[in-house]
């Protein structure tokens, strides 16, 4: 009988809804007591927002504005609803962007994937996430904290030292880039060490479907979460391995690229999170990453919202002919014009020249119209193409390079 880490995995969706719709009115008038957040956020009634459809009408926060809003007013930048003395730990990454940490009970939310991932009491965790100025070797060790694992804070490096001491210390659990791990099997191979993993906990990489195998034939159960320095865990992988489970304590949605606009569900789209965290309060805090929402609930039991896992990059912004086009210049097209439903600018090469297409679903429209506005909003001259709602792939981009370049 599968153990959960608390009852909240396992409500029913009408539950979690009304739970939602407590919280997120809170979260926001908390938000805007700091003072980014209370300029971002005017006239915003935070009784009015209940729900994740009406986050919908809400801005969304780029990590570019957090960035340029920290080097005008350091560290945080206005957002936190404490001053910087207040938080346990300041964490440094490169941009450079500054994070709070919190030591409270699983502050980051870790501790609900490590559960997931069976490590708990009796376990030892060979943390080999880095512990220098950025979060992830915290947030791992604040999640093992939370299930009762003592920790080997390894860091990365020096890999004969990580053989040894695991071998000394007895870890049974393995936490840090997927690919690691293995560089620490096959050195223990070659010391002739036998070492106890059985388990592992991943993240901040690719875990390829070959690497996980090689792990399950050596005995090591390897689940992945998904999780970022200024939010903590998103979402995780449990034992059923059918897609990744939201977390408890955020509220995703799936929106087309340089909008904050939710796609249909299954769509492919940018990852936009609010965090329920009462200490950093971001909301719709957009992380660049693109993913989609997996209809159906996860075998495992756990009741929320699954999405499909790490899918790329949001931010595709290209050069063409000397010039950046960005996502938001693509969504300030569509906005334009009040018919089109969707639009995917392609970069291609004509000889030894760039060439531009704007292809554009619409029912109809003025062609010549959508070609000046192409003008007007991405400052470059391209061909545009009419084609009807629907034609256009679901794949989450509004830019596509086809340039080859040998």
């Amino acid at each position: 009988m599968t153990q959960y880490f608390d009852a909240l995995e396992t409500r029913s969706a009408d539950e979690r809804a009304a739970d939602i719709a407590t919280q997120l009115p809170q979260q926001i008038a908390r938000a805007k007591t700091a003072a980014s957040f209370a300029r971002l956020l005017e006239g915003v009634d935070p009784d009015a927002i209940t729900s994740a459809e009406a986050l919908a009408q809400l801005p969304v926060l780029r990590k570019s504005e957090l960035s340029r809003a920290q080097a005008e007013n350091p560290p945080f930048g206005g957002f936190t609803v404490k001053p910087a003395h207040g938080f346990a730990h300041i964490f440094q990454s490169p941009g450079p962007i500054y994070e709070p940490g919190g030591v409270d009970h699983d502050w980051w939310r870790m501790g609900r994937f490590l559960h997931a991932a069976g490590i708990g009491q009796g376990d030892i965790v060979q943390n080999c996430f880095g512990y220098h100025l950025t979060p992830a070797g915290m947030i791992f060790e604040n999640g093992a904290r939370a299930v009762g694992a003592a920790v080997l804070p390894a860091g990365t490096g020096q890999t004969e030292l990580q053989v040894t001491a695991a071998r000394d210390v007895g870890c049974t659990a393995y936490a840090g880039t997927p690919d690691y791990l293995k560089v620490i099997l096959d050195k223990a191979d070659d010391m002739g060490v036998n070492l106890k993993f059985s388990k592992a906990a991943v993240g901040g990489g690719a875990l390829f479907p070959s690497l996980r195998q090689e792990y399950a034939d050596r005995g090591i159960t390897c689940l992945q979460s998904y999780a970022t320095a200024d939010l903590g865990n998103i979402a995780y992988e449990s034992p059923a391995m059918e897609g990744m489970i939201v977390d408890e304590h955020v509220i995703v949605e799936i929106v087309t690229p340089g909008t904050g606009t939710p796609v249909a569900p299954g769509e492919v789209g940018e990852v936009v999170v609010t965090s329920l965290n009462p200490d950093y309060p971001l909301i719709r805090f957009a992380t660049g990453d693109l993913s989609a929402v997996l209809p159906g609930q996860s075998p495992c039991g756990r009741t929320n919202m699954r999405i499909k896992g790490w899918m790329g990059r949001a931010d595709q912004t290209t050069k063409i002919k000397g010039m950046f086009v960005r996502p938001e210049q693509v969504a300030a097209l569509v906005e334009k014009h009040d018919e089109i439903v969707k639009a995917r600018v392609i970069a291609t090469r004509d000889g030894e020249m760039d060439a531009m297409t704007v292809k554009i679903e619409s029912p109809g429209g003025d062609k010549d119209a959508y070609a000046k506005s192409v003008i007007e909003v991405l400052k470059l001259k391209g061909a545009v193409e009419v084609v009807a709602p629907g034609t256009l792939p679901k794949d989450g981009l509004v830019i596509e390079d086809q340039r080859v370049y040998d």
